[in-house]
Parts: structure tokens; sequence; C-alpha cells
């Protein structure tokens, strides 16, 4: 039986949080007329809380799948792997504290119904200390500016995608968070909807300060991606441009040289020559290289590089 709908729930030491939410979001997609997978991914849990997830009932609506990781690799990575081994034909990811609500799970089902292939959950009224408010809506701000793409919330877990987009979308390290950005490759319809967001009851925060650190080198790695696969030769010219300037700067250093008493220096830029010689005529090539599996990967993105172009209110394939 073919799934429409696969929710993607990953937990890491939420022992007392795992039947509340499973209840949640049973209740929430009973008057949903399509078949519902849910996955709880175990991002290598400490307590009980895989022996909790054992205990749900496997069958019925939704279906349970458990995904277990014999150790803790992070948000991301468990998100990865829900997404990769996910049936569904629209995919929703939300967080296992219970502060997302399941009850908006159909508005994000409704958007994608009406054309869009990405939908973004924005917490207005997050109910979290002003230590992890402040620092999120400075970042969010940071991320519309650098990488172009306008989101309030990029924090929020809940978010609803097609899966022909999400996987094949590349993620890695804490960049989650960028998944709109990261999609705009495909050129995709975005819309972003104020979701409810409640005070955490049970355990504890997995984040800190630390994060902040983790997110600025993301955001340089993401811009760094952006950029070259928007235009690879354009981004390498520039550097190959730079070590032009370098060679032709070291040859005209070993020439003035050459006939002073600063004979033996006149060897040093000679040999810096060779080097910066070598290094343009690599970038060159890697640029052209570059290209040519842009090129290729363009035309595997066809499926999907016209989403943004989709009719509104089609159905989901």
């Amino acid at each position: 039986m073919s799934v429409d709908l696969s929710i993607i729930v990953p937990v890491y030491n939420e022992e007392d949080n795992v039947l509340p939410m499973y209840e949640a979001i049973r209740n929430a997609v009973a008057p949903i007329d399509r078949t519902v997978e849910l996955l709880f991914v175990d991002d290598g849990s400490r307590d009980r809380t895989v022996e909790r997830l054992s205990q749900l009932p496997r069958d019925g609506k939704p279906k349970v799948r458990i995904v277990k990781f014999r150790r803790n690799y992070g948000q991301t990575q468990a998100m990865m792997a829900g997404i990769d081994v996910a049936e569904g034909k629209v995919l929703v990811t939300m967080d296992g504290d219970l502060q997302n609500d399941p009850r908006d799970i159909p508005r994000f089902l409704e958007q994608i119904e009406a054309g869009h292939d990405l939908v973004v959950g924005w917490r207005k009224d997050r109910k979290d200390h002003w230590s992890r408010v402040l620092p999120s809506k400075v970042a969010n701000r940071l991320i519309g500016w650098v990488t172009g793409v306008p989101i309030k919330d990029n924090g929020c877990s809940l978010k609803a995608y097609r899966a022909d987009l999400i996987k094949r979308i590349p993620l890695y390290s804490e960049m989650h968070r960028f998944i709109p950005a990261m999609s705009s490759l495909a050129r995709p319809k975005i819309a972003e909807i104020v979701v409810r967001h409640h005070p955490r009851m049970h355990g504890s925060s997995k984040y800190g300060f630390s994060r902040i650190y983790k997110v600025f080198v993301d955001l340089i790695s993401i811009r760094t991606v952006l950029t070259f696969a928007r235009a690879p030769l354009l981004w390498l010219s520039g550097l190959t441009m730079l070590t032009l300037l370098l060679t032709l700067m070291a040859a005209v250093a070993a020439v003035v040289f050459a006939d002073t008493s600063y004979a033996g220096s006149s060897v040093v830029f000679a040999g810096v020559t060779l080097l910066f010689g070598a290094l343009t005529l690599f970038l060159i090539f890697l640029a052209l290289l570059g290209q040519l599996i842009w090129g290729a990967r363009s035309k595997s993105l066809a499926p999907f590089i016209d989403l943004a172009v989709r009719p509104a209110g089609r159905e989901v394939p």
C-alpha cells in the first residue's frame, strides 16, 4: 500500500514525551483521509526512550516505524535518516518534545495541495526563554541576508515537503535549519505559516549557546555551496584571476631582481611564479570541470526544476 504522508520525529532522551507525542499525532491525523506513517528516529537515547517507542502500537493509523541510532549523531542526521527511509509522497518533520503541535499538520497539507513544494512553520508566539529567542531572531535575519531566502523562523522543525524535492537535498552537520536555503537550488514554491508553540513540559532542551558557533560555520558553508552551485565557472574565475595576478607579480619580481645584487631573491620569485602558475592552471581546469558537472546535474534536476510554476490547487502527486 502506498503511503501518502510520512511524519518524521527525531527524539533524543524524550522518554516522557513519547506516548503523549504519539497520542497527539494520532488524534491530529485521524480526520485526514490519507494513509499515514509515523517515523520515530531515536538519536542514540540513553534513557528509556527506545523502550517506550517499542511499546507503541505498530498497526493502525498512523502506522509506526522506528529507526534507532547506536549513538548520538545530532538532529540533522536523525532527520535525514527519517527522510531517507520515509515512503510518503509528502513528508512532515517535527520535534519530539511536544513544543510543536501536531494539530497544525492538516494546515501544512492544505498548503502542499495548493501547489507549494515546501511549507515552513513560523513560531510567531514562541514559548521559550529569551536566551533562545533573541539569538534565533538574529540568526534568522542573518541567514535570510546571506542566503537570499527570507524565512522568519529557520529553526522551526515543523515543516512539510514534497518527497521528490527533499530527498534530493544534501544535508550534513547542523544544516536542518538551512533546508529552505539549500532547496532554493531547485526553485521550489515556498510558503511560511504561523504555527502553535508550547512550553516544554518534560525533559530538557538539547541546545545551548554552543549552537551559535555551529550556525555561523554552517552559514559560511551554505553561502559557498549556493554561490558555487549557481555559477561554478564564475565563482572559480575570481580565484583564478587572483592567482594569475600573483603569478604575474612574482614573474616581474624575478626578472627585476635577476640583474641585481639580490639575484638569490630572483630564484625564490621564480619558484613562486611556478607555484602560482600551476595553481592558476589547476583552477581553470577545475572551473571547467565544475561547469560540466553542474550542467549534468541540471539535467537530473529537470523533473523538479520548475516546481515554482506548478499550478495551484492540483492534487498531491
